[in-house]
């Protein structure tokens, strides 16, 4: 069972993922600020990604081997990650981005960028800029054209229907009391 312990970070990294655009969107809306929101996942950020790996490293007693290469692109990840955040404030919020599409155009597009990327980036630890392409089918690339519009259709007709239905007002139910029953003698 331990070997497909990965499946269950697989998971939590796909829900975590998952449920990021709906929670900056409605923490910026309740804050009156998506600036305040996108601080807020700066703060998430410092104490996950700053604080757990201190506690793991110590816990351990393995440091890192710190050097330029590695440092530089774990840093641009980072990097990534946040522009990613940020852009994500800028179409909801700055740019007043269409709800419906926000969310599902950029889960949408970035499995196709990711596995592109993939495709032709091989780096070693020498030469971090390695390119060359793999042989891939044209199956492999339907698939990743499909995932990408599924994911796209799933997300945009989700927020479709959202937006397309008006909430129902509240149920009014009357409560009656049970009639009172003469008493059986």
């Amino acid at each position: 069972m331990s070997k497909h312990y990965w499946l269950l970070f697989v998971l939590l990294a796909g829900l975590s993922w998952g449920v990021y655009v709906p929670s900056i969107a409605f923490g910026g809306r309740t804050l009156k600020n998506s600036y305040a929101s996108f601080l807020c996942v700066g703060i998430a950020y410092f104490l996950i990604a700053i604080v757990v790996p201190m506690i793991i490293f110590w816990a351990r007693g393995q440091f890192p081997t710190w050097n330029a290469t590695g440092a530089t692109f774990a840093t641009l990840a980072g990097v990534a990650g946040a522009v990613g955040a940020l852009c994500v404030i800028f179409a909801t919020f700055e740019f007043h981005g269409d709800r419906k599409l926000v969310g599902p155009l950029i889960f949408g597009l970035a499995p196709i960028i990711n596995t592109v990327v993939s495709i032709y980036w091989h780096p070693l630890a020498d030469k971090p800029l390695r390119f060359y392409a793999e042989p891939v089918s044209w199956q492999f690339w339907t698939g990743i054209v499909l995932a990408g519009a599924g994911a796209f259709l799933v997300l945009y007709s989700k927020e479709a229907s959202e937006s397309s239905t008006a909430k129902p007002a509240p149920a009014k139910v009357a409560f009656q009391e049970p009639a009172q029953q003469a008493p059986v003698r």
